[in-house]
């Protein structure tokens, strides 16, 4: 189940190079259709994490969003396919990074901070999947590209400060969630050409199978104090089955359709899907300087996109 090969191989950037150069054209309806679609999804799960957090602890969150999410790929028609030995140890890796690791400190970061400033925090994914390729590519950051970087960081800083600013508490939210977003950088540009070629539905579905088993233990280790209201109940099912299970298998047949960075614009409507919610669901309330922040990401996370193209 390991690699033998080196972090720098030619195996390796070739599958990176494959990432970055696919499918560099206008989006089809079809793109467009994943694209809302996802958008729409990621963008409300903020919310159904709150609202599951009124009753259950945030390991027991992970484990019934990732789980009931896996369920619903396994039910799904799909092709056998054979994943291929030098392979597996990549599989295993985005199942922790793109899966395990930033599901879990989601629900844990709400605890400290509001769904509309996670969602807004979550909107640097773009940054950090530009960034992460070009490290991963050894591509010197210059002119545009390292504008958008730099353009995108500020925004970061200007979404984070409110929250730092109101105590300890708030600015560990902050920190797990720029955690779990730079996962996402990562695994953005791992999964493209793993489902390039396998397909999404038998990727995604192995790889939320194994994020279950690595989930599990936290999310039966405080289960005891779960309270298991109807409510947030449904709110996390349909945060696993649709905002996981079937969300996951349409980014993926986005990714291997647009590219990495081009499927990772989502988010630029993910804030804004999760803020509206928030404000009218949760009475969240978001600083000014947060919204100027997310400009900003959005602003650099289109010029270090460009730069790349």
């Amino acid at each position: 189940m390991t690699s033998t090969e080196p972090a720098s191989s030619p195996a390796q950037r070739k599958l990176f190079e494959r990432a970055a150069a696919a499918n560099d054209g206008s989006f089809t309806s079809g793109d467009w259709g994943l694209f809302v679609a996802v958008a729409a999804i990621w963008g409300s799960s903020f919310l159904f994490i709150d609202i599951g957090l009124d009753a259950f602890p945030p390991g027991l969150i992970t484990l019934l969003r990732v789980g009931s999410g896996a369920l619903a790929l396994l039910l799904l028609p799909k092709p056998n396919v054979t994943i291929e030995a030098t392979d597996r140890a990549r599989l295993l890796l985005l199942s922790v990074i793109w899966v395990a690791l930033p599901f879990t400190l989601f629900p844990i970061a709400e605890q400290y901070i509001n769904s509309s400033v996670t969602g807004l925090l979550n909107g640097a994914t773009p940054i950090f999947a530009a960034t992460v390729a070009a490290v991963l590519l050894r591509q010197r950051a210059t002119g545009p590209l390292l504008l958008g970087i730099i353009v995108g960081f500020v925004g970061i800083v200007l979404i984070s400060l409110p929250s730092i600013g109101d105590g300890a508490s708030e600015a560990r939210g902050v920190f797990l969630v720029l955690g779990a977003t730079v996962c996402y950088g990562f695994a953005i540009n791992l999964a493209a050409p793993l489902q390039q070629r396998y397909g999404s539905l038998p990727l995604m579905s192995r790889m939320l199978a194994l994020a279950t088993l690595w989930t599990l233990p936290y999310g039966l280790w405080d289960i005891g104090d779960a309270e298991w209201e109807l409510g947030p109940l449904v709110a996390v099912l349909v945060l696993g089955v649709f905002g996981t299970g079937i969300a996951f298998a349409i980014m993926g047949s986005l990714v291997g359709r647009v590219g990495s960075t081009r499927a990772s614009f989502i988010t630029y409507l993910i804030p804004v899907v999760s803020l509206a919610l928030g404000v009218t669901f949760r009475d969240d309330t978001v600083a000014p300087l947060a919204i100027v922040g997310i400009a900003l990401v959005i602003g650099g996370a289109l010029l270090a996109s460009r730069a790349r193209r």
